[in-house]
């Protein structure tokens, strides 16, 4: 069966002659009247005046056409055109609308890497170079991973030596074991007799440290203790001893017993003054002895008293000359001949810790007063200077950087300064606590930095620093890819 193609290809050659007839009507300054009929052609007059190239061969001469039939034939291809042209435009506004509208891809970057701990210095403490000693503080017993009740650091040994007038703290304690005082209470007056006075040439003969002792002298327990203990005056602290416990076998009795209570097995006590080399005591158990002093309100206010009037109106001065020199508080002298130096001393030092650092030491057997006491001092120094504040971090230190596609950046910095107080070279522990921005606006929290040592810890926000903002609509419409990436 056989169709009719004529009318396709009629129509197909009107097609191809409008489009001709379009091209002519685009080059060509044809301009027609109403009824279709040619009114002028002007060339331009620059061709007319133009040199001439070379043409190809004149094409055939068309048969004439007429306007309406031309018109007709330009309609259709403009429809021919257009159409295609419609369908793209609508094409490209809806991938326009789909680009500026997408899913972005979300900024990428390494995970946040704490920063590296610092490490601290040893601490050094220093000790007198000849004799022993030994030290013990409380107040820092995470710090420094000991207690107040027990040797810290010691040096030289812990053997029995002479303790010389350190023996009158010892009286001292005993007697008020037996006759106690409040801080501010004087206590019960004592009458001293002739034999007491008696005392004061008996030891001055001997080159013991002595105070007057008038012809009817009395005085309150609580001065009676200030004579003896502050210009260590030896023949009160022998009356002393003879009016709580009745004569000095009564008091040595009283003595043993104090220390067998106190387990204080390392000490022996023959008599009330420290002048005989027997009263002898090692350093582990003086720092005891120093301690149960410090806890005694009366002993603690009289042996940081730097001096004391005599019953005879004359000022006596504390042998300790250390008392307000690197907090130092007391505690007594002993110098024996023979035997060295000793200073069983107390201090409180502020180092920044929650409450300040009390401190006893002692030293036994120095070369001489003047060496204990610069020993003693550069013991206190070193250990002050063993402690310290360590810089963690800074307000803006960098963790990780996020950027993005089209070339914004955040970093995810610490938000504050960070510091810690530690003991020497204390291990420092840190910890990241850190999320991914969900905001990435400027100052959003994602997380935290921890440091520890010891007992101290700080903990400090981490936080974005910026803000990332959207890309412009250029660079969505350039991307697709990108975007096609993103919304999978």
């Amino acid at each position: 069966m056989q169709h009719d193609r004529a009318p396709e290809s009629g129509r197909v050659d009107d097609e191809v002659d409008a489009l001709a007839d379009f091209e002519v009507l685009i080059r060509d300054e044809h301009h027609y009247d109403r009824a279709g009929q040619v009114i002028a052609v002007a060339p331009p007059a620059a061709d007319l005046a133009a040199p001439q190239s070379p043409q190809r061969p004149p094409r055939a001469p068309r048969a004439p056409v007429d306007p309406a039939v031309r018109r007709r034939r330009i309609r259709r291809a403009a429809l021919g055109i257009g159409i295609p042209l419609v369908v793209l435009a609508a094409a490209a506004g809806g991938y326009v609308a789909w680009a500026l509208n997408a899913p972005l891809p979300a900024p990428t970057g390494p995970a946040a890497v704490a920063p590296t701990a610092p490490v601290g210095f040893a601490a050094d403490v220093s000790f007198p170079r000849s004799g022993s000693a030994a030290i013990s503080v409380s107040g820092a017993e995470d710090y420094l991973a000991t207690s107040g009740d027990q040797t810290w650091l010691a040096s030289g040994g812990d053997d029995a030596r002479p303790m010389a007038s350190i023996t009158k703290l010892i009286t001292a304690l005993v007697v008020l074991d037996a006759y106690p005082l409040e801080q501010n209470e004087d206590g019960p007056t004592i009458v001293f007799g002739p034999a007491d006075r008696a005392l004061y040439d008996y030891y001055y003969v001997r080159d013991a440290t002595i105070a007057p002792m008038p012809r009817g002298t009395s005085m309150s327990q609580r001065d009676a203790l200030a004579t003896m203990l502050i210009p260590s005056a030896s023949n009160y602290a022998t009356a002393l001893a003879r009016w709580a416990f009745g004569s000095d076998a009564g008091f040595t009795r009283a003595a043993r017993a104090w220390l067998d209570e106190h387990g204080l097995t390392d000490t022996r006590v023959v008599e009330a003054t420290g002048i005989d080399p027997r009263n002898t005591s090692t350093p582990t158990d003086l720092l005891e002895v120093g301690r149960l002093a410090s806890a005694d309100p009366a002993i603690a206010a009289i042996v940081a008293m730097p001096s004391f009037e005599a019953a005879d109106g004359t000022s006596l001065i504390n042998t300790n000359d250390l008392l307000g020199v690197d907090g130092i508080t007391g505690l007594k002298t002993g110098t024996l001949s023979g035997s060295g130096s000793n200073l069983l001393y107390s201090a409180t030092m502020d180092v920044g810790t929650e409450t300040p650092l009390q401190i006893v030491g002692v030293v036994l057997g120095g070369q001489s007063r003047g060496a204990v006491s610069a020993g003693v001092l550069d013991t206190l120094e070193s250990i002050r200077g063993g402690f310290g504040t360590v810089a963690l971090a800074q307000r803006g230190d960098t963790l990780t950087t996020y950027t993005t596609e089209w070339g914004d950046s955040v970093d995810v910095i610490i938000s504050e300064d960070a510091s810690l107080l530690v003991w020497g070279d204390t291990p420092i522990e840190v910890r990241l606590d850190a999320g991914e921005p969900t905001a990435w606006i400027d100052g959003e929290q994602v997380g935290s930095i921890t440091w520890t040592a010891g007992p101290e810890t700080i903990t400090v926000p981490i936080e974005v620093d910026g803000t990332i903002d959207p890309p412009t609509d250029e660079w969505r419409l350039q991307h697709p890819q990108e975007l096609l990436d993103a919304a999978r």
